[in-house]
């Protein structure tokens, strides 16, 4: 049974995006059958893995909203063996017309129950709030990734989510664990960075990933050309970093890496 794993968290601009899509194909070169689900509005994955969110005739809205079955709108990805779930636009309104709904906090997790015995890991890229998606992505999830970046105020919000995840833990899914913290945006030159690394380690130790994601001009270029890092740019410090963190996170669930 695959394992699914949401990256969250509600402040904006931490990697959420460029951690879904880079771990999931890091995932899959490594040989992991992998599905990333897109479950943000700005459908930021779904265009960085080549697709056009214009062109999308049905996405994770439909399928949580409309019943639509998700297997029929999976889309193959430049990369083998990672596979994608897109995002629209659309996603926005999910939010309102699903509030009278039974259950709805559990649409997700229904959506994409099917989904569970045909690949390795399953990861959800969340929208940068607490919203309904969000919730749905972690009621539906075995663990989250929380993105914190190495600026000023890395910590500012985190304790809000931390609260969140203890809430659905009590809610609506007592299995959900923390896969880990991720230190993102590292510049080695800052010594602010290298105060982050300290204070986020001092305070959360051993939740925190031992892989640390640089700041990188590929990482920032590879989606507007439709790929993973990893294709962009397989020998850079990004490229190395994603397949570290995946190489972890296979090693933490007793999964056996298959390449190197």
């Amino acid at each position: 049974m695959g394992k699914i794993i949401a990256i969250a968290n509600q402040k904006g601009g931490v990697g959420k995006t460029t951690t879904a899509m880079n771990l999931a194909a890091s995932l899959a070169v490594l040989e992991f059958k992998t599905l990333v689900i897109d479950a943000d509005p700005q459908a930021n994955t779904t265009s960085g893995l080549g697709h056009d969110p214009k062109s999308i005739e049905a996405s994770i809205y439909e399928c949580m909203v409309d019943g639509v079955n998700v297997e029929e709108i999976i889309r193959k990805t430049s990369i083998e063996n990672l596979d994608l779930v897109p995002s629209h636009i659309d996603l926005v309104g999910a939010e309102v017309e699903m509030i009278n709904l039974e259950n709805r906090e559990e649409k997700m997790k229904e959506v994409i129950a099917v989904l569970r015995d045909k690949y390795d890991f399953i990861i959800i890229d969340c929208s940068p709030s607490l919203g309904l998606i969000t919730i749905n992505a972690l009621t539906a999830a075995n663990s989250v990734i929380i993105p914190v970046q190495c600026e000023y105020f890395a910590l500012e919000g985190l304790g809000k989510l931390l609260n969140t995840i203890k809430i659905i833990q009590t809610r609506l899914n007592p299995d959900l664990e923390i896969e880990g913290i991720l230190l993102t945006m590292y510049d080695v030159r800052l010594r602010l960075s290298n105060q982050v690394v300290e204070e986020v380690r001092f305070h959360f130790k051993t939740m925190v990933f031992d892989t640390i994601i640089p700041r990188n001009v590929r990482l920032s270029e590879s989606p507007s050309f439709g790929l993973p890092v990893i294709s962009f740019d397989a020998d850079g410090k990004g490229s190395i970093a994603y397949l570290n963190l995946a190489g972890e996170i296979a090693k933490k669930n007793g999964r056996q890496k298959v390449a190197e």
